[in-house]
């Protein structure tokens, strides 16, 4: 009996740890939310576990609520930040218009940290994937007619978050990728507003280059102050168009006769 219940009670310490290792591929951004787990065999050879280990390791993290499986798709990351308040919260945020400026000076604080850190543990595999998501970005804007704002969007988000990997902080980039869809409605508004101002889409431009030398070059208070200056840009940028919509409708109800 007691035999039975010592393997048993080692069965479920390997599933635990099994489980652990799985945890810690996700907090280091090697796994990410919604990505696909590798195959049972890949993992298995990866994890240096058994097969059954490997299976009561993921019915582990299933009960946690960190991994999901489903039919014909297999095993995946859940999405970690749609539990309790979460989605609510997010809801009632991006109702609101005011958010968008409450979120750029996040932003600005948030990611001149990751932009620093960046710069100063980096590696080379990092920073190849940096380079690709700013070549990414510099073909974007420099084809406007081949891509939608969306797109736009999509690859500048892309270019930050790149950064913000590197960094290296689990607990900074899980808090930035928990605003992600936030984020990206800023990046949206900025590129929808922005770059059709040619003053504008250059200064964006030429800050993008600054935080992508800075953080290349391994400079890290260069590349934060970069990354600061560049989200207070575009919050001052974006604050200027909004006052400007807002005289101008002023002056149409004064032209139209309203008192």
């Amino acid at each position: 009996m007691d035999t039975v219940v010592s393997q048993k009670h080692e069965k479920v310490q390997i599933a635990d740890q099994v489980a652990e290792r799985i945890e810690k591929l996700i907090v280091d951004g090697v796994l990410k939310v919604g990505q696909a787990l590798p195959s049972e065999r890949r993992l298995v050879e990866k994890l240096g576990c058994s097969r059954s280990a490997l299976r009561e390791g993921l019915r582990v993290l299933r009960g946690r609520g960190i991994v999901e499986t489903e039919q014909g798709r297999g095993s995946f990351v859940a999405d970690l930040s749609r539990t309790g308040n979460a989605t609510p919260l997010m809801h009632l945020f991006s109702s609101q218009p005011r958010t968008l400026f409450d979120l750029l000076e996040v932003r600005a604080l948030l990611e001149a940290e990751s932009a620093r850190l960046a710069a100063l543990r980096a590696t080379d595999i990092d920073r190849v994937l940096i380079k690709r998501r700013y070549d990414e970005m510099v073909d974007a804007h420099e084809n406007p007619e081949s891509h939608d704002p969306r797109e736009h969007a999509r690859r500048d988000h892309a270019f930050h978050r790149a950064i913000s990997e590197a960094s290296h902080n689990p607990v900074l980039v899980h808090t930035l990728q928990s605003l992600s869809d936030l984020t990206l409605s800023t990046v949206f508004a900025s590129v929808n507003n922005l770059y059709c101002r040619p003053a504008q889409k250059r200064q964006i431009d030429r800050q993008h280059s600054r935080l992508y030398h800075a953080v290349m070059e391994q400079l890290p208070e260069q590349a934060q102050r970069a990354a600061r200056e560049h989200i207070t840009s575009v919050r001052d940028n974006l604050q200027e168009i909004e006052q400007e919509e807002q005289r101008l409708v002023r002056a149409t109800m004064r032209l139209e006769g309203w008192k």
